[in-house]
């Protein structure tokens, strides 16, 4: 089996404990995400219609998580496509490296959480499609 096509197991669910004050959730590096987390960051405000990410990393790997509103994560290996619709709090997803990813469909509250393996590197990046295609041998275009 290729561990880079995207597949439903990308998809982490985080204990959360509800009671009357409400709903706590939590995250550890190696235990509920599958790496050492080296950096956060969030994304927000997104104006409507805008996407975020299209690109792909080499060795980066990173969970979103929609902390607030909702979006769609479209994740593409370079011959298959699979978006995924984060709205839970206690979900993220999975990204390995060298996966395509497009952030979109941002409702107007959306908060979107950033877990990384790795600190940011601008050489880390694939930003054009047709070059990431080359680089895994896909068959997309």
């Amino acid at each position: 089996m290729d561990e880079t096509r995207p597949k439903d197991k990308w998809l982490l669910e985080f204990p959360a404990f509800t009671d009357s004050r409400g709903t706590l959730s939590f995250l550890e590096a190696n235990q509920h995400v599958p790496f050492e987390i080296r950096r956060i960051f969030y994304l927000y405000d997104v104006p409507a219609g805008q996407k975020r990410a299209a690109h792909a990393l080499i060795k980066c790997h990173q969970c979103l998580i929609a902390i607030a509103g909702n979006f769609d994560v479209l994740l593409d290996d370079g011959t298959t496509r699979k978006t995924y619709h984060l709205h839970q709090r206690n979900i993220g997803l999975y990204v390995p490296a060298m996966i395509w990813r497009e952030l979109l469909n941002f409702s107007k509250d959306a908060v979107c959480l950033v877990l990384a393996s790795e600190a940011f590197d601008p050489d880390d990046y694939y930003e054009d499609y047709a070059n990431f295609i080359k680089a895994v041998g896909g068959t997309r275009v």
